[in-house]
């Protein structure tokens, strides 16, 4: 080896770039990892006046210590208020003046800041959120304003019966793990957090390795590159690999059967589900099948018999929650309190007739049809583009095209229906109501039946 090859530093790794999609229309997602781990997706779409632009964080609730509850979402509010070259005001007048949205929100596995702009002013909105995530000061005034403004979202939680019955559903139905807990945290959790906390949780979890950067509409993907290298200038030097979608360490305890919120409101609010399937099982087209032709729509069977053939509800409907490790399968209804026990009732009477194997042939058929409309009519707007391809590539270990999740609708057929429905339905329920009830024993027998 000569002293010139000796002393020549080591090649960087190249950008790995692949077209992922072609779609109807002359749109192509095209997705490339940076040798630091940072994935950057785009869905181009020829003709197309407006561009969304996400930067989504693999860090959510999950991640979170019991001191740190909260910690996550306590992010989302503060990195908006100022990074080290753009003051809060600065950062909302950049994209009010071109007419742009600008938002960010957390669940229980992920982070997502994004801004739906005009085409022209993508590069604007690419600089802009990259800086929020990337730069934010997290000054303590900050730390403090916005935790005023957590503890009044979580009041505001607490007003509304479905907010609060969907927290308490989950921690019925997922009792022992991390999404047994609220995303936003606790009033306790909240008041003590500390800015040196809320800092400490951003250095450590925000790296590129743990991003996507997704962006859809009228863009052109070597573009959106450029700007992205320019906006994660100074941050891109050691390589590393992505982080893999997580696959789930939390672990379960035992269902909680029934539970009763008191509140002193004019309807009652049942929610009554069980443990179902994670993200990537591979029924999970027929569990979608399965809730849709429950009560996912005018035709389903809840909406028929509850509320079409008796009137005893105006909301009623089934649905699905999946994580990696875990899901949650649930029915609600909310109705007048004198009604609750026959609406519980005809639940019942729904699930244990579904668990028994009462899916139909035709139902099978409307609910694919339903789901497959559904799918396609939610892609016509960059927004939706941009959330879809982000929130894959960050959360699955392969890319699922739109083609690829239709054919498994369509593959569907009653007996997987079928198999997974007695095979979900006639494990553990959980229930909880929402209403003027002190405790359990004030419900109507037909509630403590849902559950046996």
């Amino acid at each position: 080896m000569s002293a010139a090859t000796a002393s020549r530093p080591p090649r960087r790794p190249a950008v790995r770039t692949r077209v992922l999609e072609r779609g109807e229309g002359g749109s192509t997602i095209t997705l490339s990892t940076l040798p630091e781990g940072l994935r950057v997706v785009t869905e181009a779409v020829p003709g197309a006046r407006s561009a969304s632009v996400g930067v989504w964080v693999g860090v959510g609730s999950v991640d979170e210590t019991p001191r740190l509850a909260g910690a996550s979402h306590y992010l989302e509010h503060v990195l908006f208020k100022g990074t080290r070259s753009r003051s809060g005001p600065e950062i909302a007048e950049l994209v009010d003046a071109v007419g742009g949205e600008l938002n960010a929100f957390t669940s229980h596995e992920y982070t997502c800041y994004y801004a739906r702009v005009l085409a022209e002013q993508a590069a604007m909105a690419v600089g802009v959120v990259c800086d929020v995530v990337l730069d934010a000061v997290v000054a303590a005034p900050d730390v403090d304003t916005e935790r005023q403004v957590i503890l009044e979202e979580i009041a505001m939680r607490d007003d509304d019966p479905e907010d609060t019955l969907a927290d308490a559903f989950a921690a019925g139905v997922f009792a022992g793990h991390p999404v047994a807990q609220p995303v936003i945290g606790s009033v306790d959790t909240i008041s003590a957090m500390t800015r040196g906390q809320v800092a400490g949780y951003y250095r450590r979890r925000y790296s590129p390795e743990r991003m996507v950067v997704s962006v859809a509409g009228g863009v052109d993907h070597a573009e959106v590159m450029h700007w992205v290298r320019t906006a994660f200038a100074g941050r891109l030097g050691e390589p590393r690999p992505p982080r893999p979608p997580r696959t789930g360490s939390g672990r379960l305890g035992r269902v909680r059967p029934l539970a009763v919120v008191e509140r002193d409101t004019e309807q009652a609010h049942l929610c009554v589900g069980v443990r179902s399937l994670p993200r990537d099982d591979p029924d999970r087209a027929a569990l979608e099948v399965l809730s849709t032709a429950l009560g996912g729509g005018m035709s389903s069977r809840l909406f028929r018999t509850i509320r079409e053939e008796r009137g005893l509800a105006y909301s009623c409907y089934a649905g699905t929650s999946a994580y990696a490790d875990v899901g949650s399968f649930s029915v609600y209804a909310g109705c007048q309190p004198e009604n609750l026990g026959e609406v519980a009732g005809l639940v019942r009477r729904e699930l244990d007739d579904l668990a028994g194997g009462g899916i139909t042939d035709a139902e099978v058929r409307r609910a694919k049809g339903q789901l497959a409309g559904s799918l396609v009519l939610g892609l016509e707007d960059p927004e939706s583009r941009m959330s879809r391809i982000g929130r894959t590539i960050l959360t699955r270990p392969d890319h699922r095209s739109v083609d690829r999740s239709l054919a498994e609708i369509a593959a569907v057929t009653p007996g997987q229906v079928t198999a997974v429905a007695a095979r979900l339905l006639t494990g553990h329920r959980s229930a909880v109501v929402v209403g003027p009830y002190a405790g359990t024993d004030d419900l109507p027998g037909a509630v403590a039946e849902l559950v046996r």
